[in-house]
């Protein structure tokens, strides 16, 4: 459950659907959530010798499909040696549920008190978990996303991503807040999600912050960091990762020409720019560069000249094409 974050950041920022995700992490809390009551209701874990004599233990388990609003769930019930444990996390015989997926998920956020995670299950299934059950189970959530986020990284990438973007989060009230995202490219293609930092609004803390902390994860040589305009990115990397080039994310950019210029001329604007990034070297990508801004000097000179006054544009053209 520890990707749960990184998953869900991943499927946001390729516009995929979050209903395999949020099925996926379901099937594994639901499954733990069951052996979690398992074990309160015998009195120790797995494993433990406190189970010894105890005149009952795990007797296996059957499996057993459940329907939710993401998909169907294939989960494992587990069993007690004298067949009296009933688990209350789903309904007895039941196949589908219109709460249970929106309590899982909210046993995810650190702003739920342990309190009132007991008042909210107590209100959907009885007073049958105490505020001990659900405070060991919202501890190893947090300690699962605690690890993901303190765990080894490779030393090396190729290039690492980075962008912030403003999600609605709730608080004390909901409000949008800046998640702060770094995705790494090894140098065998490999990508993922490094780590991430959230504050109400994007700053040169936050982003200093989350690459001394890449550097703590083990992150030593970065040949390429790609981002947009970000707010206080220079003075982090410069203090953190001196030797690595940037880029300006040319992504970004063609959605800026397109957002700044008339909707006629969208589809000949951004054609011609992705001339410029697709060339085969840098000589060809500037002479596509240039070609760029003669057509449209005339019709958006303000435009042309920012384009060719912004820092970093054809930096990964110094890169191999595989790198590229």
């Amino acid at each position: 459950m520890n990707e749960l974050t990184t998953e869900i950041i991943a499927a946001l920022a390729q516009k995929q659907d979050l209903d395999k995700v949020f099925r996926h992490h379901l099937e594994i809390a639901i499954n733990q959530l069951l052996q979690t009551e398992l074990a309160e209701f015998l009195g120790y874990e797995r494993y433990s010798y406190a189970g010894i004599n105890t005149g009952n233990n795990r007797n296996g388990n059957y499996e057993r499909s459940f329907d939710t609003k993401y998909g169907q769930l294939n989960l494992t019930i587990p069993r007690d040696r004298n067949g009296r444990f009933e688990n209350h996390t789903l309904p007895a015989y039941g196949r589908h549920s219109d709460n249970l997926e929106t309590t899982v998920i909210q046993l995810y956020t650190k702003e739920i008190t342990t309190a009132e995670i007991a008042e909210l299950i107590e209100k959907m299934y009885g007073a049958h978990y105490s505020k001990a059950t659900v405070s060991n189970m919202t501890k190893a959530v947090n300690e699962q996303v605690q690890a993901f986020q303190q765990r080894r990284l490779a030393s090396q990438y190729a290039a690492i991503f980075l962008d912030a973007t403003y999600l609605p989060l709730k608080r004390d009230t909901v409000q949008k807040e800046a998640v702060h995202i770094a995705i790494g490219i090894r140098p065998d293609g490999t990508k993922e999600v490094l780590n991430y930092q959230v504050a109400p609004t994007e700053s040169t803390g936050i982003w200093t912050e989350l690459l001394g902390t890449l550097i703590k994860q083990g992150v030593k040589d970065v040949l390429l960091f790609v981002a947009d305009g970000l707010v206080g990115l220079d003075e982090g990397l410069n203090r953190h990762f001196p030797k690595a080039k940037r880029q300006r994310c040319l992504v970004h950019v063609g959605r800026n020409l397109m957002n700044k210029v008339r909707v006629k001329d969208r589809k000949a604007v951004i054609s011609d720019f992705k001339q410029v990034h697709r060339a085969a070297n840098r000589e060809a990508a500037e002479l596509k560069l240039n070609e760029f801004a003669n057509n449209w000097h005339q019709t958006y000179p303000k435009l042309i000249k920012d384009l060719l006054k912004m820092p970093n544009l054809l930096t990964f053209m110094d890169f191999p094409p595989a790198i590229r």
